[in-house]
C-alpha cells in the first residue's frame, strides 16, 4: 500500500502541477471518468502540451495524488489526492437563492414535530446532493410522563415510554424466560415512582444511585428487571433513546461506478443498515461547528464501499450540537457544492426545531 503523500512534499507543488491536479479532480468530479494529458491540454485552464502535461502527471503520481485504474487509461485523484483538494485547493462556494429558498420551505412545510422537520431534511439533502440523506434525531429531553413493561414473548418485554411532549418510545428488554407477570409491574411501578417528570439525562444521573439504596426493597427478579430497564431509559449506550433517518437510498445506484462494482455497492448497503455505528460516526461531527468530510476509508465504517461522509450538527439556541445530519454518496461528490448545501440545512433545522424566525 502506498504511504499517503506528506504535507512537506506537498508543499513543493509548483502552481503549474496545482493546476493540472486541479484540472484532474474538477473534472473527474464532474464526470466520473479519468482524464489524460491530451484531454487535459484542450482545456482552458491549461496551456501546455500534452508532453509536459504528461510530465507533470508522473510527478502528481509518484506523490500519490493520482492513479490510473489501468494502463492505458488517464488519471484520476486517489483518496489522498481528493483529501489535499479539499483541504487545500477547494473553492466553497455559496448556496444559491433557489435552493436556499427550497431548503426554507420544505423544512418549514414540514411543521413542528421533529420527525416530521428532520424527515424533511434527509430527504431534501439527498435530492440536493444526489446521494442518500442522512440524520440523527436529538436525544429526547422531555421528562417521561409514564413507563410500562409488556411481555411481548418469551425472554423478551417492551418497555413503553410515555414523555411530556406526548411522544411515544418503545425498547427491547431481554428478560427470564419463565418471570411472571407480577414482576412485571413491580418493575413499571417502580420506574413511574422513582424516575417520572425525569428527561432522559437526569435518570441517567441518578439510575445508579436510586437502585443501589431501592435494591433490598425489591424483588431480585424485580431489581435485575430494572437495571435493564434503566439502561434502555437512560440512554446508557449513546445511541439509545435516538434514531437515524435515511433517505434517497436509491441515488447511490445511478454512480455508474457503484453499478460496475455491484460488490462495492452491496457493502455501502449493508453499511447504511448498521444504525448504531451509522449514528456513532455522525456523532464525530458533535465535537465542533464545523462541517467534517470523510473520505473513503477515513471513515472505518464506509471503509469498503468507497465513499464519501460530509456531515454537520445542528444546535438549539443556546448553540448547544443536539444532533447531526449530512450526506453519503460517491467520492466523487461535488463538494463545492455540497458541503455549503449541507451546512445551511443544519442550521435551518436547528431554527425550526427551536422555534426561531430569525436566520
Amino acid at each position: 500500500m502506498a504511504l499517503p503523500p506528506s504535507s512537506s512534499n506537498l508543499s513543493t507543488l509548483d502552481t503549474r502541477a496545482r493546476e493540472i491536479f486541479r484540472e484532474i479532480v474538477e473534472s473527474y468530479l464532474t464526470t466520473g471518468e479519468p482524464v489524460g494529458s491530451r484531454t487535459l491540454s484542450k482545456l482552458g485552464g491549461v496551456t501546455l502540451s500534452p508532453a509536459s502535461i504528461r510530465n507533470t502527471m508522473a510527478d502528481l503520481a509518484a506523490l500519490g495524488l493520482i492513479d490510473a485504474p489501468h494502463a492505458m487509461a488517464g488519471r484520476r485523484p486517489t483518496q489522498a489526492g481528493l483529501r489535499f483538494f479539499v483541504d487545500s485547493l477547494l473553492q466553497l462556494g455559496e448556496v444559491a437563492d433557489p435552493e436556499k429558498r427550497e431548503i426554507d420551505e420544505r423544512i418549514t412545510r414540514a411543521g413542528t414535530n421533529p420527525q416530521d422537520v428532520l424527515g424533511a431534511a434527509s430527504e431534501l439533502l439527498s435530492g440536493l446532493a444526489g446521494g442518500a440523506g442522512l440524520v440523527v434525531t436529538p436525544e429526547r429531553d422531555a421528562p417521561v410522563r409514564h413507563a410500562e413493561i409488556v411481555s411481548i414473548a418469551p425472554g423478551q418485554a417492551l418497555l413503553v415510554l410515555v414523555f411530556e411532549d406526548n411522544q411515544v418510545e418503545n425498547r427491547l428488554i431481554a428478560t427470564p424466560s419463565d418471570l411472571p407477570p407480577s414482576v412485571l409491574i413491580e418493575a413499571a411501578n417502580y420506574l413511574n415512582a422513582r424516575f417520572k417528570g425525569k428527561t432522559l439525562a437526569e435518570a441517567r444521573a441518578d439510575a445508579g444511585d436510586a437502585l443501589a439504596r431501592d435494591r433490598a426493597a425489591l424483588d431480585q427478579a424485580a431489581a435485575r428487571l430494572i437495571e435493564s430497564g434503566l439502561v434502555e431509559w437512560s440512554g446508557e449506550d449513546p445511541t439509545v433513546g435516538r434514531s437515524l433517518i435515511v433517505r434517497g437510498r436509491a441515488n447511490l445506484l445511478q454512480d455508474q461506478e457503484a453499478v460496475a462494482d455491484l460488490e462495492r455497492a452491496r457493502r455501502l448497503f449493508d453499511d447504511l443498515e448498521k444504525t448504531r455505528e451509522l449514528i456513532q460516526v455522525l456523532d464525530l461531527a458533535k465535537a465542533g461547528e464545523a462541517v467534517r468530510v470523510f473520505i473513503g476509508s477515513e471513515n472505518p465504517l464506509f471503509s469498503l464501499s468507497g465513499s464519501s461522509l460530509i456531515v454537520a450538527p445542528y444546535m438549539n439556541a443556546e448553540r448547544r450540537v443536539v444532533g447531526a445530519l449530512g450526506v453519503i454518496g460517491p467520492t466523487r461528490l461535488n463538494y463545492a457544492r455540497v458541503i455549503p448545501v449541507v451546512d445551511y440545512t443544519a442550521r435551518i433545522v436547528g431554527r425550526v426545531l427551536d422555534g426561531r424566525t430569525e436566520r
